[in-house]
């Protein structure tokens, strides 16, 4: 059962391929905002994860934060959630993504409880449009 207040942390080291400049979301050789991003959908999945039912998941449907401070290739990423609401299947997250300089960005991220199996189907259905 989801409750609000469920917490999760997860560390991350850039890499070079995780930078603006290779994602070609900007020029520089830091870590790329979508990449942050990523790891924050990735500490909410993974914060939920082990309390749903067999064969669901949750998909991300909303991202609203800021990216504050640029981190370095070879950085330390370390993202942290609070499930803050729960509301149905709905889900929403407070998050943010610190390195050793301090925060680098936060807000919030909202999901939704889905039944895999069904969702995957309702997306193949597009390959025959």
């Amino acid at each position: 059962m989801l409750e609000i207040g469920l917490t999760h942390k997860i560390t991350r080291t850039v890499e070079p391929g995780y930078t603006a400049a290779s994602l070609k979301s900007g020029l520089l050789e830091v870590l790329a905002t979508p990449i942050m991003i990523a790891w924050m959908e990735e500490c909410c999945m993974d914060c939920v994860q082990a309390k749903l039912e067999e064969g669901f998941g949750t998909v991300g449907t909303l991202v609203n934060v800021t990216h504050e401070a640029p981190t370095p290739v070879g950085g330390q990423v370390t993202v942290n959630c609070f499930l803050r609401q729960v509301d149905g299947r709905r889900l929403v997250f407070a998050v943010e993504a610190s390195d050793k300089g301090g925060i680098i960005g936060r807000g919030t991220h909202e999901r939704f409880v889905v039944d895999g199996a069904k969702f995957q189907a309702k997306c193949d259905k597009k390959k025959d449009i």
